[in-house]
C-alpha cells in the first residue's frame, strides 16, 4: 500500500475540478506539502490561500504543460527546493468536442501536448529521482474514452489511447526496478467539472467529481493498477476482446447512448 502521509504530492492541472479535491484528500490524508501546477492563476491563488489558512503546506507553479521549457523550469525548481515529489498526479487535460473534419491543426497540437505528450514530458522530469530512491507512485488520469470509440471526440480518444499504452507500458518498466515503484491508470466515464457540461449518458452516470475524486486516492493507495469508474467501465476491455465490433457499435453505441453523448456538448466557458 502506498502511504500518502508524510509525502510530497505534485498535481498537474491542481486548481480545479478532481485534481483540486485530489489535493485536498491527500493533505488530508497527511501529505506533508502539496505543489500544484496549473495556469489559472486567480484559481489557483485562491485554491493555495484557502490551504495555507488551514495550516496545510502548499506551492504553486503556474506551469503551461503545453511548454516543455516550463515543465523542465518548474521541475528543476522543485527538485532543488524538496529533493524531487513522491507522488505525482497527471491530471491536467482538455477536450474540444466536434467532428474530426471540423478541427483545426492547432486544435490536434493543443489536445495532444496537454493531454498525451504532457504526462509523459512531467513524468520524464521525476522519475530519475524515483529510481534513484526506489520508490515513487505516478497516477495518470486518462479516460474510458481511452477504451472506447466516440463520435465528436476522436483527437480526445487517440490522446487518451495514447496515454493508457504508455501508461502500461512505463509500469512494467518500473516494476521490474523496485516494487516500491507504482504506476495507476485511471479511465473515468464523464465526470461533471463543467469540462464535459452537456454531454448526455443515460445508462453510464456522469459521475460526481467528489465520489470520482476518493476512489482515485483510494486505489493509489492500494497500488491499483488500473482505477475504472464507474464499475461498469471494467467489462469494456473484456467485451472488445470477445465481441465482434458491429456488436460494440451497437451496445455501447445504441444500447449505452454513448454515440450521440456529445451531441449536446457546450464544454466550459472558459
Amino acid at each position: 500500500m502506498s502511504q500518502i502521509q508524510g509525502t510530497t504530492v505534485l498535481i498537474t492541472g491542481g486548481a480545479s475540478g478532481i485534481g483540486k479535491l485530489m489535493g485536498e484528500l491527500c493533505l488530508q490524508e497527511g501529505a506533508k506539502r502539496l505543489i500544484i501546477w496549473d495556469i489559472d492563476r486567480e484559481e489557483t491563488t485562491a485554491f493555495a490561500k484557502a490551504l495555507l489558512l488551514q495550516g496545510y503546506e502548499v506551492h504553486t507553479y503556474f506551469t503551461d504543460v503545453r511548454n516543455v521549457e516550463d515543465i523542465v523550469k518548474s521541475a528543476s525548481d522543485i527538485r532543488q527546493k524538496f529533493g524531487g515529489i513522491d507522488l505525482l498526479f497527471n491530471n491536467a487535460g482538455v477536450v474540444v468536442g466536434k467532428e474530426f473534419y471540423q478541427h483545426t491543426h492547432s486544435d490536434i497540437d493543443f489536445i495532444m501536448r496537454i493531454n498525451a505528450e504532457a504526462l509523459m514530458h512531467v513524468a520524464l522530469e521525476f522519475i530519475p529521482g524515483m529510481i534513484e530512491r526506489k520508490k515513487g507512485h505516478i497516477v495518470n488520469i486518462a479516460s474510458a474514452a481511452g477504451l472506447v470509440a466516440t463520435p465528436r471526440l476522436s483527437v480526445y480518444v487517440a490522446s487518451k489511447h495514447a496515454v493508457i499504452g504508455w501508461s502500461e507500458s512505463l509500469r512494467l518498466e518500473l516494476e521490474k526496478i523496485s516494487k516500491d515503484l507504482h504506476v495507476t491508470t485511471v479511465t473515468p466515464s464523464y465526470i461533471n467539472t463543467g469540462m464535459f457540461e452537456g454531454v448526455r449518458s443515460p445508462v453510464v452516470p456522469v459521475l460526481k467529481p467528489e465520489t470520482a475524486a476518493r476512489k482515485i486516492i483510494a486505489g493509489v493507495k492500494k497500488n491499483k493498477i488500473y482505477v475504472r469508474l464507474p464499475r461498469i467501465v471494467y467489462l469494456v476491455p473484456f467485451l472488445k476482446g470477445l465481441l465482434p465490433q458491429r456488436w460494440m457499435d451497437t451496445i455501447i453505441g445504441k444500447w449505452f447512448g454513448f454515440h450521440k453523448s456529445m451531441d449536446a456538448f457546450k464544454g466550459r466557458e472558459k
